[in-house]
């Protein structure tokens, strides 16, 4: 079958590109507070905007879900709450009195571990930190939080709605109580509903569900029957992310089941097929790479307006520039660099008491680096790209237009002068795409053990 040759084919070790140049070939191993500052200072010359993201890590969790690839803290200890929030608020007036401008926060996320580990009180005294007030409108800036069904409170999802909350991210993984068990995530289909339909009920107006495809012991009736209750509820998005089997990078988490419980290749890709099927006859829409929208939503829309944008937090209808990155683990992105805060929880916190911002690595993009950089996310939120002649990309072309050959004969992109676009039945493959055009990659031979799959 042809699409069964294409993944045997295509299905390589590859970058996600949430950024490029990717985590693993950032060049400041020592980068400095100074350096990641200036980067900044830039962006605000160049783009005369103080508009920015804002994204937040809280890592705490109470039982370790095996198949997780974030950095987090398993404890059931919430004396955490305080002294993290604490440390959060100094880290953020740390950034303030470094910077020559007064940052507007245009777009907030609450990421994870596990936000909703956080009492409702210590996550609105941190918004109100952040924000200088009490409430704000929700017109104005773009609030939103990932939930875990099983310990998300009424009082959380109220306090957060009347502050100006208005989308939420519930993970769900799959309702499978096999795939459950060895994933160590069991959470009843109840508690979802309970969730989702009080906070309808509130006023929110863009809940997600996050799903996973390729999870041990996860087969096609798994994902059927797990996309079927998900359109009981209809959500305003879904996320159907690929399972990142990377045990040497996250250590004995993501050994807690057999290797030959993965599903492979083929079996993978069916799994992602049938719920595609099954979302799109429900009348979603594929978003970039891996998401799904109604048509109502603004994520829709952005994608047929052309102005989908994505970063460190996923794909988004902001096109801030600057993105900062509070918390222990966190990544920024000034467009110009990427810097990553410290990963322990206790060394972020003393670097910040000490008033140092816990940058501890990241990357200064070169002019090439830049260049490469948007055309890797015009194919990752459009599927296609324009190769200008008067860029750096023109002495590169022939170099890229060869390592697309195998994908242009497969029917997967097509080239025209200076255009790559991506066929419909070339999207699945887009990270293949993308990576032709990855100077990084092109310089070295790939390692299997960098990377998970593609496909």
């Amino acid at each position: 079958m042809e699409k069964d040759r294409l993944i045997q084919k295509y299905n390589v070790p590859g970058p996600r590109y949430t950024s490029y140049p990717t985590v693993p070939f950032w060049k400041n191993d020592q980068l400095t507070e100074h350096e990641w500052i200036d980067s900044i200072k830039r962006n605000q010359h160049v783009f005369q905007s103080n508009e920015i993201s804002l994204y937040i890590h809280l890592p705490f969790c109470e039982s370790l879900c095996t198949f997780c690839g974030c950095h987090k803290r398993i404890t059931k200890n919430h004396s955490v709450e305080i002294p993290y929030i604490d440390t959060l608020i100094k880290e953020w007036n740390l950034y303030l009195s470094k910077l020559d401008f007064v940052p507007v926060i245009k777009e907030l996320h609450l990421g994870g571990g596990t936000p909703t580990f956080f009492q409702a009180d210590q996550l609105i005294r941190l918004m109100k930190a952040l924000f200088g007030k009490d409430s704000i409108d929700p017109t104005q800036h773009e609030l939103s939080f990932e939930a875990h069904p099983n310990n998300t409170s009424i009082e959380q999802l109220e306090k957060l709605y009347n502050f100006g909350f208005r989308r939420l991210s519930l993970g769900i993984q799959d309702y499978s109580p096999t795939v459950q068990t060895a994933i160590h995530r069991i959470q009843p289909f109840e508690h979802v509903i309970k969730v989702h339909e009080f906070a309808q009920k509130i006023g929110y107006t863009s809940i997600s569900h996050d799903l996973v495809f390729g999870l041990p012991k996860q087969h096609v009736e798994d994902i059927e029957s797990t996309v079927e209750k998900t359109l009981l509820l209809m959500p305003d998005r879904i996320s159907l992310y690929s399972y990142a089997h990377v045990p040497w990078i996250k250590g004995n988490g993501q050994r807690g089941y057999d290797e030959n419980d993965l599903p492979k290749n083929e079996e993978k890709r069916a799994l992602y097929e049938r719920a595609k099927e099954l979302l799109e006859k429900a009348g979603y829409t594929e978003i970039g790479m891996d998401h799904f929208a109604l048509k109502h939503d603004d994520l829709a829309k952005a994608m047929h307006s052309k102005k989908l944008h994505r970063n460190f937090m996923g794909y988004t209808t902001q096109s801030t520039t600057l993105m900062i990155g509070l918390g222990m683990s966190s990544i920024s992105d000034s467009w110009f660099g990427f810097a990553q805060n410290n990963k322990s929880v206790e060394e972020y916190t003393e670097l910040v008491n000490q008033g140092k911002i816990p940058v501890f690595r990241g990357h200064i993009l070169s002019d090439e680096d830049l260049i490469i950089r948007k055309h890797i996310l015009d194919l990752m939120c459009h599927f296609e790209t324009y190769l200008d002649d008067r860029s750096i990309i023109h002495s590169l072309y022939p170099k890229i237009k060869e390592r697309l050959g195998e994908m242009e004969k497969d029917g997967l992109v097509e080239i025209s002068k200076h255009i790559v676009k991506i066929t419909s039945k070339g999207i699945p493959f887009v990270r293949n795409c993308c990576k032709a055009f990855d100077q990084d990659l092109n310089k070295q031979e790939l390692t299997t053990n960098l990377f998970s799959k593609t496909i």
